[in-house]
């Protein structure tokens, strides 16, 4: 399994994405002892269930990818790109979803955004352009499933899709993962 110049994985809840994404950053680190690999994570714990959560995969984390360096990126993911990225340094971000639920649904107690989110989604589709090192970005595919009653929540998730539409678009590789298993829906467009 070899790094490509930058790889959107989508899925569902408990697919394996966020796996097959470490799989990708132990073996990118492992083909050279000048490579290495950042994850920005983009969840924030606004509750004792997310905390635990985050909490478990950063252990887990540390176990299948020892050596990845983590820095949280709950917005501005743009300049955590390019802050990050390296022609050496795989970066891995995880996930596009929760990082558009910051932007969207922000909690009352989050920092007011510096931008508004086109601005944010154009910055951040420049910065992946320019990136100078592998990015391998996480996301769900959340759109498969029963239409949701709420106008906000139908806001979000035409919002996802376009996203995952843009992003895919600007990747050079796509794949769905299913029950961990990886489908190849595109290979270095």
């Amino acid at each position: 399994m070899s790094a490509a110049r930058s790889e959107l994985i989508l899925g569902g809840q408990k697919s394996g994405k966020s796996r097959r994404a470490e799989e990708l950053a132990r073996a990118w680190m492992t083909q050279s002892p000048a490579h290495s690999a950042w994850l920005l994570a983009t969840g924030r714990a606004y509750d004792a269930e997310m905390q635990a959560r985050i909490t478990r995969h950063r252990h887990d984390r540390a176990e299948r990818v020892p050596g990845m360096r983590t820095a949280e990126v709950p917005l501005d993911l743009a300049a955590a790109l390019r802050l990050h990225s390296q022609p050496g340094c795989l970066v891995v971000i995880d996930c596009l979803t929760m990082w558009l639920t910051n932007w969207m649904m922000p909690m009352p107690d989050a920092p007011a955004p510096a931008q508004d989110w086109p601005a944010q989604r154009t910055a951040f589709l420049a910065a992946l352009a320019q990136a100078p090192g592998p990015v391998v970005i996480v996301g769900n595919e959340i759109g498969l499933g029963v239409i949701p009653l709420g106008r906000e929540v139908r806001a979000f998730v035409d919002a996802l899709g376009a996203l995952n539409q843009q992003v895919a678009a600007a990747c050079s590789h796509a794949t769905l993962m299913c029950a961990g298993l990886p489908l190849v829906l595109k290979v270095g467009q």
